[in-house]
This record gives C-alpha cells, sequence and structure tokens, in this order.
C-alpha cells in the first residue's frame, strides 16, 4: 500500500506531455474533435501522449468508452460534462514582482461569493470593487470555491473539476487577472478548495480510478481514498493541485473544507505531508503561503506543527466564537446554539478559544474537544461575525441584521475585529447589508434538482425555524433563478446613511486594530462579564472593548483607569473606572 504523494503533476499546459492516471485501464485514448490517438502506458498507471497546445479542446477515452474531461482539467468552457481545454498558465504576464505577500496570521479576512458578490458575477467585475475592500482595510480576500462546478450558479462545494476555475466566472485567465489586482492594492488572496468530497453531477473520477473508498464514509458518502490501496496518486491529485493554485495562480493562502471528513489513518496524515509541501514552496517563492483549516474538531492538533506530530496548518476557523457571540446577541438557542448564549460561554470563547474544550456538548450529546495550549499564537483561530454558512444555511438566508439594531452590529464588529483571534468579515457585512445570502444550485438534470429542492424544504421543516421567524416560512427553492438574484448584494447600499454610518465603523475599528499593536499581538484575552450579564468588557492592553448589552443606559466598570474614549458607537462618557454607555451601546477606550 502507498500512501505517499506521487510526484508526476502534469501541467496540461500545451508544453508538457499530456498525462492521466488510469491504472485499470487497458488502453486510454486522447481524443481531440473526434479524432483519437492512443496514449502510451507509464509505470504507476500513468498513461501519457503528446501535449497538445494551449487552448486545445480534448478529452480521455477509456477502454473504448465515451468521452471523459480531464481529472486534471484546467478549463471547463463547455461545463463539467464536457471536454477539457488545454491552458498554459504563463501566458499570464504577471505585474506582482513587488508583492511580499501576506500571512493569514491577524489579517483582516473578508469572504466573499463571486456570483453574487457583483451584478454580473465574474471575476472581472470583482476587480471593481477591490478598491472599496482596500480602502475598508482588508488584508485577505477569501474567494468561495471556483472549481468548476454543475450548472452556473452555485456556493461552489459541489465542484468536481477541481484544477479548473468555473467558466460563468470567467475561467482561469480571469483567476490570475484578478489575483494580479489584489496583489497591485496590497491584498491577499486566499481560496477556498473542497477536498473532501466531489459533487453528484460530472464526477467522473472514479472511472479513472480509486480515488474514492467505501472503507470510511462521510456526510456526502464514500470517503476520499486517502490511506488505501493506489492513495499516493490521489494524495498527489490533492497536493498537487494546492501548490498549482499557489505557484500558477499565485494564491496565497487556500481554506480547506471540512477537513474532519479527510480520513486517513496513514501514518503521515495528507494534511501534513501537504504543509510540509506548501512549506517548501514557500521556501521557493519567497513570499507567505498559508493553510486554514475549517474543522469541527475543536483540536489544536490543527495547528500544531508537523514536527511536533501535528497537521501543521497555519490557521483554523472558529465556530465557536460566532455561536457564542451570535447566541447572545440574538437570544437564538435552537440546534446548534443550544449550549450558547450566556454571556460567560462567551467569555470563555473569547478568551480559552473553545467552548467545547473537553467539556459536554448538548447539541452533540457527547464530550467534545480539547483546550488549547495556553502558549498558542491566538490569531491561528480565524473567527466571525457571519460567514456563508452561518448566513445561507438559516432557513431563508437571513443576515443578523433582520434582528439586530445598528448597536448590537456595532457590538459584533466590535468584538470580532478587536478581539484576540485573526477576524473574518462575510461579504456586505461591512454596511450591514440587508440582501439575504441563501443556498442556490443549478443542476440540469431534473431529478437531481427536484431531490436537492424536496431535501432543502424537508431539512428546515422540522428545525423550529417558523416559530423563531413568528410564523409560517417558505423555504427558498434552491433551483430557482430568484434565490440566486435575490442574494446578490445590493451596491446602493452604503450610500444610504444608516449603511454608511456602519460601513465607517467598520473602517475606524479596522484602522484602529491596525494602530495598536496589542490587538494583533497573539496574546489570549482578558474579559469580564457582568453577573446579569448586561455588560461585557474585553481588555486587549492598551484598550478596552466596552459593551452594554442591555437596552438602558449604565455606568459599566474597566479594569484599569480608562483616560480616552478612542471610538463609540453612541456618545460615551469614561470617568476613573467605569464608562458610561447608552443601551445597546459600545465603545474603545484607552486604558492606563
Amino acid at each position: 500500500m502507498t500512501t505517499t504523494a506521487t510526484a508526476h503533476r502534469p501541467d496540461q499546459s500545451g508544453t508538457a506531455p499530456l498525462r492521466v492516471w488510469a491504472p485499470a485501464a487497458r488502453t486510454v485514448e486522447l481524443d481531440v474533435a473526434g479524432e483519437r490517438t492512443p496514449m502510451r502506458a507509464e509505470d504507476g498507471g500513468w498513461w501519457a501522449s503528446a501535449p497538445v497546445a494551449a487552448g486545445t479542446d480534448y478529452a480521455f477515452r477509456l477502454d473504448g468508452g465515451d468521452p471523459r474531461p480531464d481529472p486534471r482539467s484546467p478549463w471547463q468552457p463547455a461545463g463539467v460534462h464536457g471536454p477539457s481545454r488545454a491552458f498554459d498558465p504563463t501566458e499570464h504576464a504577471w505585474s506582482d514582482g513587488d508583492w511580499a505577500g501576506r500571512s493569514s496570521l491577524g489579517a483582516v479576512i473578508y469572504e466573499l461569493h463571486v456570483g453574487t458578490f457583483t451584478p454580473e458575477g465574474t471575476l472581472d467585475a470583482a476587480v471593481e470593487r477591490l478598491d472599496h475592500l482596500a480602502a475598508l482595510g482588508v488584508d485577505m480576500v477569501e474567494l468561495m470555491p471556483v472549481a468548476a462546478f454543475p450548472g452556473q450558479r452555485g456556493w461552489g462545494y459541489d465542484g468536481v473539476a477541481l484544477y479548473a476555475v468555473h467558466e460563468a466566472y470567467g475561467g482561469p485567465a480571469a483567476l490570475q487577472r484578478f489575483v494580479d489586482a489584489a496583489h497591485a492594492r496590497g491584498l491577499a488572496v486566499c481560496l477556498d478548495v473542497v477536498y473532501n468530497h466531489l459533487g453528484p453531477s460530472g464526477n467522473y473520477l472514479g472511472e479513472f480510478g480509486p480515488y474514492f473508498t467505501d472503507r470510511h464514509e462521510t456526510p456526502w458518502g464514500a470517503a476520499v481514498n486517502l490511506d488505501g490501496p493506489d492513495a499516493g496518486p490521489v494524495r498527489a491529485f490533492i497536493v498537487d493541485n494546492a501548490l498549482r493554485w499557489m505557484r500558477d495562480f499565485h494564491i496565497d493562502a487556500l481554506r480547506l473544507d471540512a477537513v474532519h471528513a479527510l480520513i486517513d489513518d496513514s501514518e503521515r496524515h495528507i494534511l501534513a505531508e501537504l504543509s510540509d509541501a506548501v512549506a517548501a514552496l514557500e521556501a521557493s517563492v519567497g513570499r507567505p503561503l498559508s493553510l486554514i483549516a475549517e474543522s469541527d474538531l475543536n483540536d489544536a492538533v490543527m495547528i500544531t506543527p508537523t514536527d511536533q506530530g501535528g497537521r501543521g496548518m497555519t490557521a483554523q476557523w472558529d465556530d465557536d466564537v460566532h455561536h457564542a457571540l451570535h447566541a447572545f446577541l440574538t437570544g437564538e438557542r435552537h440546534g446548534y446554539y443550544v449550549s450558547f448564549g450566556p454571556a460567560q460561554v462567551l467569555r470563555k470563547a473569547l478568551t480559552d478559544v473553545f467552548v467545547h474544550d473537553g467539556e459536554f456538548s448538548e447539541f452533540r450529546d457527547q464530550v467534545w474537544g480539547s483546550p488549547v495550549p495556553a502558549d498558542v499564537d491566538t490569531r491561528r483561530f480565524v473567527v466571525f461575525a457571519s460567514d456563508h454558512d452561518q448566513v445561507g444555511n438559516r432557513a431563508v438566508g437571513d443576515r443578523p441584521t433582520r434582528v439586530l439594531d445598528g448597536g448590537q452590529l456595532a457590538i459584533s464588529a466590535a468584538v470580532v475585529l478587536l478581539g484576540p483571534y485573526t477576524p473574518m468579515l462575510f461579504m456586505g457585512e461591512e454596511w450591514g447589508a440587508r440582501t439575504p445570502f441563501q443556498y442556490f444550485t443549478d443542476h440540469t438534470e431534473p431529478e437531481l434538482g427536484a431531490a436537492v429542492s424536496e431535501g432543502r424544504a424537508r431539512e428546515f421543516g422540522s428545525h423550529g425555524w417558523a416559530e423563531l421567524y413568528g410564523g409560517e416560512i417558505e423555504v427558498p427553492d434552491p433551483q430557482a433563478l430568484v434565490t440566486f438574484e435575490e442574494s446578490r448584494l445590493d451596491w446602493a447600499e452604503p450610500d444610504s446613511p444608516d449603511h454608511a454610518r456602519l460601513l465607517t465603523w467598520y473602517r475606524d475599528l479596522v484602522a484602529l486594530r491596525r494602530a495598536e499593536p496589542d490587538v494583533d499581538s497573539g496574546r489570549r484575552a482578558a474579559v469580564d462579564v457582568a453577573e446579569d450579564e448586561s455588560w461585557l468588557v474585553m481588555d486587549r492592553g492598551s484598550l478596552a472593548v466596552v459593551v452594554n448589552a442591555s437596552d438602558a443606559p449604565q455606568d459599566v466598570p474597566v479594569p484599569r483607569e480608562a483616560t480616552e474614549v478612542l471610538l463609540a458607537w453612541e456618545p460615551a462618557t469614561a470617568g476613573g473606572r467605569t464608562v458610561r454607555l447608552p443601551g445597546h451601546g459600545v465603545a474603545i477606550v484607552r486604558l492606563a
């Protein structure tokens, strides 16, 4: 059994031989416009042919079967069922030679969905909004998955051509233009990638080789084969993919979706192997390269260095901070919010990283997680008040703006942006967008489309959402075009007074974060809360975030003398060891 990545790295660029891994095939043919050419067998189950010119459409035929797109296809202009197109990444004339890079540690990250970020829904159109992000103070733009997926519209987590860039977004050249333009504005780019499963439509990997195994199960069915027979080339498929985005597209960071579903019993976990490979590329290119894991395991092994037995990720998402903050401000207690809400729970999230760190989880009905060592850099945890999941997986895709007033939104922003962790914003959050972000798909197969629509309605029918929304609700149909269209940002909103005021608040908080070294220090915060849960104070060394969670004015005690009010959502006064705040008020004060 081989569980080490095999370094074949086919570029499919028009200059290198075309290669494909198909270990069980007796014959493999290259199909170019109906002309079929036998490919030659190589060691390890690989097949090769002469190169094809960039821009050439091609497909592979296994044992005389139907033409199939290349598993490592760089371009799928006719959709995921059509032929692949050769693409030469070296044709782009990069202008970012002076780009020094940016680690994800402590960066202000901005997550966006290309299809709904602008009316056009393309990468080129998104470039036109990069100046807005630069003015906001963003350090890193995180793109939700752009790997080719079925249909025209979707979230991207059902991608099936993991080396290609979704054609509706502009294809691979558009991604290079976007990264180049971002770097010109001082913005790093993070790409969301999905290695734990493929979507149900257009997934032909299983015809080429044992990419999947029934030895392990995931929420999506059979697991990716990371530790079984012939796992080496499968692992290489993942590692090569990550390196390609960073090498050929100048991507600065990758966000790895749901890594807990990468089930790997090998002596060396695939994430550790990937981490070491990225570290080697980082040394070669001379700029920081980051890996950010989404994991629900609440285990710091993810960010523990590989030479200490860890997975070696730069950072990992921390959903517990979101849950604690959201439940505290909204009062919601349904579903996975059942263990969250009290101010003391939010205090634990802001001081100990995880709420469930070896404690019993009511939602999971078991003990969950493990404590984070005290010396771990807190910037290794990415936190947020909104993201695509926490908005899009609500029954109607509603944002916190549906229930929170301006003061509460200001509180949320201050806690995330001035807390001890790496902050992430979700597109439109900075001006209090009221457009929803709903779950949408575009499956062309009638049976699959109907199953997705029916499944979505059934999923939310039994979760108490009607009670939460105060009556009957109609879950948006993922397949309906209007569900997608309603999820587009409204770029007229930031010009209205209420939205403009919140946008200024976000800009001021980001600027203060950058100006105060204690905020981006990687050290844990100290947090005090009222016994009656009416206030919270987060001590960040040189300053404190002071929150009045009640709807009545009150004096909030602070740990040291407050010498100055640096920022306040509504007028606040500091006097000695107290700060006077209006209801739902928040102020950032200088501490002696």
